[in-house]
């Protein structure tokens, strides 16, 4: 095990009935980190939280909590806690009582209790509103509750599954920043699933980008970002995704290649004076900056991004240029190989 590793899984698989769930996930995660499992519907990182918590037990692998050996543990000898995407709170009990059921099964001292949940309820932002049922609070609070009762468990390690989902955009970015920060103020090690990629790039330390049950790349949001490992981290990770060309589109690159080419570094520019000659296929307006679509043959995505409001006519001809230095180059199975 590597000495740094809070959490290990070593070569895990889960199969149900011979159908792939997850293949060969390796993976360390560092004590007081925060790691975001990414991925589209169906990948498995949903699969992987559960053989992390103890909920389903792995065909094969390892997986190892703080040095010991928990492959076959129930998820209560783990000493973890979890959020969940539906908060599973108790509809009848109040804030308070659904903040400390937990301690009360295990026999906590009311004392201990109540001070636990004092401070979890200070901390989520919650004081007065103990004695409010579920039912009498938004679903920005309702998740709150859920992250009160995961904090008074005071466990080392908490599991998140997608807990933001049925929020609206504007909450879910009000409770991102609040997760982020209990998780920096706290010292705990969270391990976050979800599909949104702004969730993942803007909380994690670490992010663990799946696709048809395996891993694509693990890495900081800037290394899937600036040197994505495939052409499917490329074309996933940003918005809008990384523009891939085939290499006939340009002069001097290997046969059967793809390069990528991010749209921040595409510039339109007069006529005559470009690399390649397009044809604008939508613009989206953002507010501060304006998507522009464009077309090429042999290219996927090709888009510029231009300050303010700077709509253009659908079919309007333009040429664009960009620098060597910022292309990406993936061979014909889609690996990259280097920057150019």
């Amino acid at each position: 095990m590597n000495e740094q590793s809070f959490v290990e899984l070593q070569d895990v698989a889960k199969r149900w009935n011979g159908q792939l769930g997850v293949e060969e996930i390796t993976l360390d995660i560092e004590e007081g980190s925060f790691v975001a499992l990414l991925g589209p519907s169906g990948c498995g990182k949903s699969t992987t939280l559960r053989l992390l918590a103890g909920l389903d037990i792995p065909d094969e692998g390892q997986i190892i909590i703080q040095g010991r050996d928990v492959t076959t543990s129930a998820a209560s000898d783990r000493n973890l806690s979890m959020v969940f995407q539906s908060y599973a709170l108790f509809p009848h009990l109040s804030v308070a009582e659904n903040v400390v059921f937990g301690l009360k099964v295990r026999g906590t001292p009311k004392l201990e209790r109540q001070e636990k949940m004092v401070r979890a309820l200070e901390i989520t932002g919650l004081i007065g509103f103990e004695s409010r049922k579920p039912g009498e609070l938004s679903g920005g609070q309702r998740q709150r509750v859920a992250l009160a009762r995961a904090i008074v468990a005071g466990q080392p390690l908490c599991l998140m599954d997608e807990p933001l989902s049925n929020l609206d955009a504007k909450l879910r970015a009000s409770v991102r920043k609040d997760i982020k920060k209990l998780q920096r103020d706290l010292g705990i090690t969270v391990v976050y699933v979800t599909h949104d990629q702004t969730e993942a790039m803007s909380m994690a330390d670490k992010v663990v980008l799946m696709k048809e049950g395996r891993i694509q790349q693990i890495g900081s949001p800037d290394d899937l970002y600036s040197r994505p490992a495939n052409t499917f981290v490329a074309s996933f990770v940003g918005a809008p995704p990384m523009a891939l060309m085939d290499s006939a589109t340009l002069d001097g690159f290997p046969a059967d290649c793809k390069i990528g080419l991010r749209a921040e570094h595409v510039s339109i520019v007069p006529q005559g004076s470009g690399r390649l000659t397009c044809s604008i296929s939508e613009c989206e307006f953002l507010g501060s900056e304006t998507l522009i679509g464009l077309q090429h043959p042999g290219t996927s995505g090709l888009t510029v991004l231009q300050p303010g409001l700077s709509l253009m006519e659908e079919d309007t001809l333009v040429d664009i240029n960009f620098e060597d230095q910022h292309l990406h180059i993936f061979d014909s199975d889609g690996q990259r190989v280097y920057s150019a």
